[in-house]
This record gives structure tokens, sequence and C-alpha cells, in this order.
């Protein structure tokens, strides 16, 4: 049936409009002047529940009713008959933030309907928070910006470059000294990452002591696992753990069986994560709508043996098959850019393997001459059965993990490729869930209040959609593509994206922890 029939169903059948409230359902907004009011949209409100076709009234930076309302003098009237309205998504686990202060507009964001980017993930994140809070609020951007503190960012100011082995006591000790200063900013929570070199050698006990510094003040507790192929269940039971010993909600960053052997087994991975909650660990986790990822090209060696050449066939085999690994960033050499590592193996005359250790030692030699990252691949290594079943999941919710101007097109498309692909095209997911994953549940995960719902009160972050055109367009060859299908985007009252286009809009707020 499609969408527009479902509207009219819904007309006919008289569905009750007290499931949002009445339009006498006021919330004070800090503003008293003509308002905005959507007229004639299929209102999905983020919990799960059938649209509803009724009309939503904004004044000032909140939402003040819903229902059957009345135009009143001086009001903007957007005439929405045929479009769903959402709450603004919520991309839990972003980068968007890379380049944000430079490009205040992220197109990337908005064309997907992203409303909300919560960013310092993967153990990194802009120090002192603080300050990087006090530069968004001087020259707001279009989206609301939410950021953990990164446990690798924490680890450095103690152990400087001295990183790779355990912290001792005194050590940990530090850390969480540093930790309570950046929680104290603002932030959701602690984030790890911990398959990359600063957060590598943690001990899992090290990482108990810090997230046990944010449950203190009800922060959460977001990771890049151990490990997202060989180790999985073992990171899988790293994370319940922490979550069980340290008292904190988890979440798993872009859950994914980036292996070919545990192809399949996603049925016992979300089994397992079952048991842990009913155990009374509060485990979630995010996922991007790919089958390829973006990192680097050391991440796939647990041990850090580039020169194994049993360990780079295996990876080549199990991981990231040479013709479905891409050049993203090379600066030994640059012309590399794009190409996948069968081609590049054919043009030096080598084998896939040959190459492989070859482009990591040519790289790392660069970085100790330039002291930064130069290196940068996108691998296919999941399976599409595998990330429908996650999405089905009921404590999974839609992330990018993307950016605003990167190679993958997870920057551009994730949302909406979720509501073409999952939502329309194969039915996996309804449409009112698919919003639920993308707004309430995204809040809840990460601690997020009065944002990723349609309600009297709740701040007025929406998204205008059309759900029979909205779909990604950005795909590896040309991964900065706008989505499409996107009629409007408002972020806290103010319409920031419409007809295509950033409007001159910079509404973006801060979001601090218990922040209402």
């Amino acid at each position: 049936m499609s969408i527009r029939r479902e509207v009219r169903r819904i007309l006919l059948a008289g569905l009750s409009l007290l499931l949002f409230g009445c339009a006498g359902d006021n919330a004070s907004s800090g503003s008293t002047g003509p308002g905005i009011l959507i007229e004639g949209a299929l209102v999905l409100d983020g919990t799960g529940a059938e649209g509803i076709v009724t009309d939503v009234r904004i004044r000032g930076s909140r939402i003040e009713a819903v229902g059957e309302l009345s135009a009143t003098e001086g009001e903007l009237v957007i005439d929405a008959t045929g479009l769903a309205l959402a709450p603004g998504f919520i991309d839990t686990h972003s980068h968007h933030d890379s380049g944000l202060l430079d490009n205040l507009e992220a197109l990337a964001a908005l064309s997907q309907g992203i409303t909300t980017i919560v960013v310092g993930q993967d153990g990194g994140s802009p120090f002192p928070l603080s300050d990087f809070f006090q530069r968004l609020e001087a020259t707001p951007p279009t989206v609301n910006v939410a950021s953990y503190v990164g446990h690798a960012v924490v680890r450095r100011q103690v152990l400087a470059e001295d990183y790779r082995r355990p912290a001792s006591a005194s050590e940990v000790k530090a850390m969480q000294e540093v930790l309570r200063s950046e929680l104290g900013a603002g932030a959701l929570g602690l984030s790890t990452g911990l398959e990359y070199d600063v957060g590598l050698d943690a001990s899992t006990e090290e990482v108990i002591a810090l997230a046990r510094e944010a449950a203190a003040v009800g922060g959460r507790y977001i990771s890049h696992m151990r490990s997202e192929d060989r180790h999985l269940m073992e990171s899988i039971e790293e994370i319940i753990r922490i979550g069980r010993e340290a008292d904190i909600p988890v979440q798993i960053s872009h859950l994914k069986l980036a292996m070919k052997s545990l192809w399949g087994s996603s049925p016992e991975i979300l089994a397992r994560l079952d048991r842990a909650r009913e155990q009374g660990v509060d485990i979630t986790a995010d996922v991007y709508p790919y089958e390829f990822w973006q990192s680097t090209m050391t991440v796939l060696f647990p041990e850090r043996d580039f020169d194994n050449r049993e360990t780079v066939q295996f990876v080549l085999d199990e991981l990231a098959p040479p013709e479905g690994m891409f050049i993203a960033r090379y600066d030994a050499e640059p012309s590399y850019v794009g190409l996948s590592l069968e081609r590049i193996a054919e043009l030096r005359g080598e084998d896939p393997v040959t190459t492989y250790m070859a482009l990591i030692a040519e790289s790392q030699a660069l970085a100790e001459q330039t002291g930064r990252g130069t290196e940068s691949i996108i691998a296919s290594s999941m399976h599409p059965d595998d990330i429908a079943n996650l999405f089905a999941w009921p404590h999974t919710n839609v992330s990018s993990d993307g950016s605003l101007a990167g190679r993958h097109p997870r920057g551009f498309g994730s949302f909406t490729r979720v509501l073409r692909e999952h939502v329309r095209e194969t039915g996996r997911l309804s449409l009112p869930d698919a919003i639920r994953k993308m707004t309430r549940a995204s809040a809840e995960h990460v601690g997020i209040l009065r944002r990723g719902a349609i309600r009297p009160g709740a701040y007025a972050d929406l998204v205008l959609f059309d759900p029979e055109t909205v779909a990604d367009r950005a795909t590896p060859d040309s991964p900065n593509e706008p989505s499409v299908g996107i009629d409007r985007v408002l972020v806290n009252g103010a319409i920031v994206f419409e007809n295509g286009h950033v409007t001159e809009a910079r509404p973006g707020l801060v979001i601090r922890r218990n922040d209402r």
C-alpha cells in the first residue's frame, strides 16, 4: 500500500488525535510572536506508533501544540499534504564535527534529515571540550552538537607518547581526574576506540575505572570495541562486563560482523545482547546501512604485525578482499586514491599481499616524517542479511559514522538510505519503527532529553519528507551527493533546509548532559 493511500485510509478511519495531545497542550517556548503551522502532515511522533494526519504548531524553539489547529495572524503556514513529519534525526555516532567550524551549513547532515550530531567518538574528542563548546556557541552551526569525552584523549594527557602499555594505578587515577574535568563541561559520557593505537593496550580494568567516573554523574559509555571481526564475541563480553561492573548504560558503536566466517551469526550475537539486558545490563547499539566501512589500513592487525605475510593473507581472505578494498587517502602516492588494492597490485606488478605490506610500510614512513596520519581505506566486510538483522533488533538505532566531506557515502546518505532501502524497497523496517530508530531510540540511547519526539514541549527539531521519494544519492564514486526527498528541516524552530538548499539560519545549540 502506498503512503498516500495509507494517508487516505487513516483520514477515513478517523483515528483519534489524542495520541499526541490536543491543541490546548501548550508549552513555554520563550516566544509569543508568530509561529509556524505545519498542516496535514502524516505525523510520526518517534515512539514507533502509526502515523496520524494532523497539524503541528511551533512557537519559538519548541513544539507548542499538536492536533486540529487553525492558523493565527502572522503565522507561517506550511501545507504538508502527502508528506511525513518526523522528529529531527539524531546521529548517535557522527564525525560531522570534523571541519564543522569552517562549514557551519553542514549540508551532509541536513540533506538526510539529521538535526543533532553526537561527536567525540572512537576514543577521540576535542580537548578541552569546554573550548570546543564555547566556539560552537560563539559561531553556531545549523545543527545541534553533543559530545562524549574520548578515552584516547584522556589517556594521552597522562601517558603522552608512552601509551603502548597498560597504565599504572596512579596513572589511572590521574586519568580519572582529567575525565572528571571534561565531564564537567557537559559531555554525555565516555567513548573508547579500543581497536586503535592509543586505546589498544588499555586494560578492561582501566576502562571500568573511567566508566565509573562517567556513571557517577549520570553519563554513559559508547565504544568502538576491541574487535569487529576475529574477536567479536570476546569484545562483546568485554563491553557487557564494563556495563555491569561500572553500572552504566553501554552502547556498541557501528555494530557489525566484519569477517566472512561470522556472516550469518547475527542471531547469536543479538541473543547474547538480549541475555545481557535480561541480566540488567542496559546495552544498546547503533548501525549504519552499508556493507563497507572506512578506517585505517592498520586497524585490521590487532597484533600490529604488518610484516607477517600469513596475517596479511588472512586479512585479505577473511576481512577485506583486494577487489573490495579501496584507497580513500594515501599521502605517499595520492594517485592511488579511488583505486582498489587489487588494481594497485596490478599496477605495481605485485601480488596483493606484497602490495598491502608495502603500502603500510610506505605510509608509516611518511607518518613518522610528518607526525600525522597519512592513509585511509574503504573496505567491504559485511553481509546485507546481517545488517538487516541488526537493524531489526529493538535496541539498535541508526547512525552514520560519517563526515562532512569524506570518501564514504555514509556521511551524506545513511539515514535516507535506510528510508529508501530498508523501508520502501524491502519492507524490512516499517516506517514508524525506522523513524523511532532515528529519533526517540537515539535520544534515549545517548541520554538526550526533550528531543527525538513530536509532542508539546519538545524542541522543534523536525524533518518533513516524502516517504515515496526520499533516497540517498551518495555512492563510493560520488560520496558527497546530497540526499533527495527531504522537503524541509527545522532545528530549534528555525527552518535550516528547504528546496534542496541550506538557509541562512544558524540555530544549532550545544547539548550538554542532562540539558532540559
